[in-house]
């Protein structure tokens, strides 16, 4: 067994895991996929760190090693950067999802015309999860072609991961301040903040703190790579035992720049005990999605 999947194992042995639930794995059109590598190829002057991509494999050999990985459930993050995009995208990750039965079937929007159909739609043919993602797309979570958007899915209850905090590049649209004004507005949606809100930690945990159904996801946050570029304030490690059963495991599989079991020790390294661990790294996706019935 290959050294990540043995790592993987003996994490989820020593806690007595039936698996890991990852709610931010990346599956989309191979050629769409590539775009996206390129970018993260390109990214190093931006960031000023190179930013390999650690499984640049075909699609069937990703969702193979996830399985070697013990990920029992994991998603197919996608997102549209242009209007006359998301609805294909969908209609993509619907199959990907009845071939692949442990990926939750996940959807995407843009602010558009036909958008709520598109979103009822996919709703109706059992998407599970959404991703919006601000940064990339360029666009106000506030646009009102939105309003319905979020009204059903808050109505739903349908989770949404939502790149929104600043990292690895500010964007027009990204930072709390936007959020705070959809959540105002729509208090019951379930958002779960991509990357724990990096950089801008702490005003997303205080979202958490004032919405019951606000979740933040591990994804690259507190990893060796992410600690150089936007380091989580250690004030703030109390928060997140507080938040315990809000904070979902996510790893950004495959776009990372370290092996996958890499932040599963940066999250046993937090001091945060096993219960905590068990709880991200399983339990409180496997409630979310009632993976147990």
């Amino acid at each position: 067994m290959p050294a990540t999947a043995e790592a993987v194992r003996a994490f989820r042995e020593r806690l007595g895991l039936p698996g890991l639930v990852d709610v931010h794995t990346h599956f989309m059109p191979a050629r769409v996929l590539d775009k996206v590598w390129e970018y993260f190829d390109a990214v190093g002057p931006l960031t000023g760190v190179e930013w390999p991509i650690t499984y640049r494999h075909e699609e069937e050999q990703r969702v193979a090693l996830l399985r070697e990985f013990g990920v029992r459930a994991f998603t197919a993050m996608l997102y549209p950067h242009k209007p006359a995009m998301a609805a294909w995208l969908n209609a993509w990750s619907a199959d990907f999802a009845a071939r692949t039965p442990d990926c939750l079937h996940t959807a995407t929007f843009f602010p558009e015309e036909g958008v709520t159909a598109y979103v009822r739609q996919a709703v109706d043919s059992g998407a599970r999860i959404f991703k919006a993602h601000l940064q990339v797309g360029d666009y106000d979570p506030n646009d009102d072609r939105l309003d319905p958007v979020w009204g059903l899915l808050a109505e739903a209850g349908i989770p949404i991961v939502i790149h929104c905090g600043s990292g690895p590049a500010a964007g027009k649209y990204t930072g709390p301040e936007p959020i705070a004004r959809l959540l105002a507005r729509h208090p019951r949606l379930p958002l779960v903040i991509a990357h724990m809100g990096m950089p801008e930690y702490a005003d997303f945990l205080d979202l958490a703190d004032r919405y019951a159904e606000v979740r933040l996801d591990t994804t690259m946050a507190f990893t060796d790579f992410s600690e150089q570029l936007s380091p989580f304030p250690p004030g703030d490690l109390g928060r997140l035992a507080d938040l315990g059963a809000r904070i979902l495991l996510g790893t950004d599989f495959p776009n990372i720049p370290y092996p996958y079991e890499h932040q599963l020790a940066a999250l046993e390294r937090l001091g945060l005990g096993d219960d905590w661990l068990r709880a991200v790294c399983h339990d409180n996706g496997a409630r979310l999605f009632r993976l147990d019935g």
